[in-house]
C-alpha cells in the first residue's frame, strides 16, 4: 500500500487537498462538521452497514488529542500522493454502499487509474468524510499494523519513510499527526531545495564550462578574423599595386595608340601620294604600250609582205621536189607500203581482251563500273564466293536470309548483263539439305562434305577451257591467288556489293 501511495497521482493528484475545518476555541469541531468518533457513532446508531471493526478503528484513530489537531497549511504534495495512493488501493475492497457518492463511479477502476483520475475526489473525500477516512485508516491498520501501533503509541519508527509516516498519521489521526505531516512537508521541501541547489550548482558549472568554451571559440574566431583581415588588407594592397600598374600600362598603351594613329595617318598620306604617282606612271606606260603596239603592227605588216615572197619561192622549190619524187617512184615501180610502224608494237587487239586487261589502271578496285566492264566481255563466267560476300555486306542476318538476298541481286545482275553466274556456298557444316528454288540465270552450288567452298571455286575455274574469261568474287587472299594462277581475274567482295547496291 505504501508503494502504491508513492506513485504519482497524475495531473489531478497535484492539486492541493481540501483543508480540514479549523476547530473553535473550545476545541470542538464546527457545527457543520462531525468528528470521526461522532460520525462513526452516528452511522452505527443509524443502523448503517458499517462493520464493527471499522467503527472500533475509527474510535481508536480519533483520540482527544488527534481530533483537536488541524493543519495550518495545505497538505504537502508528497504526503498527499501517499494518502491518495493508500485510498486508491483500499477503495476496491470497500462495498459500493460504503463509498461516498463522488467516488462510486471510480470503484471499478484499477488502483493506478483511480490514483490518476480520482486523485482530487479521493483527497476531498478523505478530508470531508471522516467515516470514509476511518475506513481507509482501518484498511491501513490491517495492512501495516506495526506502523499504526507505533503512531498510536506516540513513537515514530526510525527506518520508516517520513512520507509514509505522515500519510499514515493523516489517516489514523493519532496524537501529533499534524506535526508529523508538517515535518514531512518541511523535509520534502528541504530535500527539494537541496536538490534544486545541487541542480543549480551543476547548471552553474555547466554554464561556466560553456562560457569558457564560448570565450575560447570567440578568441579563436577573433584571431581568425584578424588573420583574414590581414590577408584581405594584403590582398587589397596587392590589388592597388596591380591597379596602379594597369593604369600605367593603360597610359602607355594610349600613348602608343596615339603614336600608331599618327604613323598610320602619315602612311595614308604617303600611300595617297604614291598612288597618284603610280596612276601617272600607269597612264604614261599605257601611252607607251599603245605606241609600241602600233609599231609592232607596222613591223608585222612589213614582215608579212616580206614573207609572202619567201613563201612563194619555198612553195616552188617544194613542188619541184615532189614532182621529182613522183617521177622516181614511177621509174622504179615501187609498190605502196601496207605495213605501218604501229603494226609492229605488241598490244591487245579489241577482240582478244581478257579480264586481266580490262580497266587495269583506269578504275578503282571498288568501282562498280569495273564489274560492268568485266561482265561486258563476251562469254564471261562470274563465280561468286557466297558466304564471303554476305558476311562482308550483311553479317547480322541469318544464313538463309543472307542467301536469299544475295541470290536475288545476282539474278537481276545476270538478267541485265547476260553473263553466266555461279554462286558457291560452303556446305560442309549443313545439318540438313537446303531446299530452295535457284533464281533464274544463277547456278547455285554447295561444297561436298569434307570440301570447302574455296576448293570448289578452284575446281570450277580449272574446269573452264583455257582462254575463257572467268571472274571470281572473293575477299579471301588464298582464293584470289589460286584462281589468278589458273587464269581467272579475282575481284573483292565489296565490288559486287557496290554493284548490287546501285540501281
Amino acid at each position: 500500500m505504501v508503494d502504491a501511495a508513492r506513485e504519482p497521482a497524475g495531473p489531478q493528484g497535484r492539486q492541493p487537498a481540501v483543508d480540514a475545518p479549523a476547530p473553535d476555541a473550545a476545541g470542538a469541531a464546527p457545527s457543520g462538521t462531525d468528528t470521526p468518533a461522532e460520525a462513526a457513532a452516528g452511522e452505527e446508531s443509524g443502523g448503517g452497514d458499517e462493520p464493527a471493526a471499522a467503527v472500533d478503528g475509527s474510535a481508536r484513530g480519533a483520540g482527544a488529542d488527534g481530533g483537536a489537531e488541524a493543519l495550518d497549511r495545505p497538505l504537502p504534495e508528497g504526503v498527499r500522493r501517499r494518502v491518495v495512493g493508500l485510498a486508491s488501493d483500499a477503495l476496491g475492497g470497500l462495498p459500493l454502499a460504503e463509498l461516498p457518492q463522488s467516488l462510486r463511479q471510480y470503484a471499478k477502476f484499477t488502483p493506478a487509474r483511480r490514483a490518476k483520475y480520482a486523485g482530487t475526489a479521493l483527497a476531498a473525500a478523505l478530508e470531508a468524510e471522516p467515516a470514509f477516512r476511518s475506513r481507509i485508516a482501518e484498511r491501513l491498520r490491517l495492512g501495516q499494523p506495526d506502523l499504526v501501533r507505533a503512531l498510536e503509541s506516540g513513537t515514530v519508527p526510525g527506518a520508516a519513510d517520513p512520507m509514509d509516516v505522515a500519510a499514515a498519521a493523516y489517516l489514523v489521526r493519532s496524537a501529533g499527526w499534524s506535526r508529523l505531516v508538517t515535518e514531512a512537508g518541511e523535509e520534502a521541501e528541504r530535500a527539494g531545495a537541496e536538490g534544486a541547489a545541487a541542480e543549480a550548482a551543476r547548471l552553474v558549472e555547466k554554464l561556466q564550462a560553456e562560457l569558457a568554451e564560448v570565450r575560447s571559440t570567440a578568441r579563436s574566431d577573433l584571431d581568425r578574423q584578424r588573420a583574414e583581415s590581414e590577408d584581405v588588407r594584403r590582398e587589397a594592397d596587392s590589388l592597388r599595386r596591380r591597379l596602379r600598374s594597369l593604369e600605367s600600362d593603360t597610359r602607355r598603351a594610349q600613348a602608343e595608340t596615339r603614336k600608331v594613329a599618327a604613323e598610320l595617318e602619315a602612311a595614308r598620306a604617303q600611300a595617297a601620294a604614291e598612288r597618284s604617282a603610280a596612276e601617272s606612271e600607269a597612264r604614261r606606260l599605257r601611252h607607251r604600250v599603245t605606241e609600241l603596239e602600233t609599231a609592232a603592227e607596222q613591223g608585222r605588216r612589213s614582215a608579212r609582205e616580206g614573207r609572202s615572197v619567201e613563201d612563194m619561192r619555198l612553195r616552188l622549190l617544194l613542188d619541184t621536189v615532189l614532182q621529182s619524187a613522183q617521177g622516181l617512184q614511177r621509174e622504179l615501180a615501187l609498190p605502196v607500203s601496207q605495213i605501218r610502224p604501229a603494226d609492229l608494237v605488241e598490244a591487245v587487239e579489241p577482240g582478244s581482251a581478257s579480264p586481266h586487261d580490262v580497266a587495269r589502271r583506269g578504275l578503282a578496285d571498288d568501282d562498280p563500273a569495273l564489274l560492268d566492264q568485266l561482265l561486258a566481255i563476251p562469254q564471261v563466267h562470274l563465280v561468286v564466293d557466297g558466304y564471303n560476300v554476305t558476311k562482308t555486306g550483311y553479317p547480322t542476318l541469318p544464313l538463309e536470309q543472307q542467301r536469299i538476298r544475295l541470290l536475288g541481286g545476282l539474278a537481276m545482275l545476270a538478267q541485265r548483263t547476260q553473263a553466266e553466274v555461279t554462286c558457291v556456298f560452303d556446305g560442309q557444316d549443313l545439318d540438313v539439305p537446303v531446299i530452295m528454288a535457284p533464281p533464274r540465270g544463277v547456278r547455285v552450288r554447295f561444297s561436298r562434305t569434307g570440301e570447302t567452298a574455296d576448293e570448289l571455286i578452284r575446281r570450277l575455274v580449272r574446269a573452264e577451257p583455257q582462254g575463257r574469261p572467268v571472274v571470281v568474287v572473293s575477299t579471301d587472299r588464298e582464293v584470289a591467288e589460286g584462281v589468278r594462277k589458273a587464269g581467272a581475274r579475282p575481284v573483292a567482295s565489296v565490288l559486287l556489293l557496290n554493284r548490287l547496291a546501285r540501281p
